[in-house]
């Protein structure tokens, strides 16, 4: 879909620039997206904006 597809975006403007690993912060309600798209949790959950989250990250 078209958001996986600005994802893949995002990462190869990254690969472009030198970079080799992708980090973000998820929505907990958003993992399984991210998941499938190769991220992987690490860390507690926490807030941010009152919304639970958790750090994320994808080596490119």
């Amino acid at each position: 879909g078209v958001g996986a597809a600005l994802v893949r975006a995002l990462e190869d403007a990254a690969r472009a620039h030198g970079l080799t690993a992708m980090d973000l912060h998820a929505q907990t309600h958003a993992l399984g997206f991210y998941e499938r798209l190769g991220y992987t949790a690490h860390g507690p959950e926490f807030p941010d904006a009152g919304i639970p989250h958790r750090a994320m990250r994808r080596a490119l």
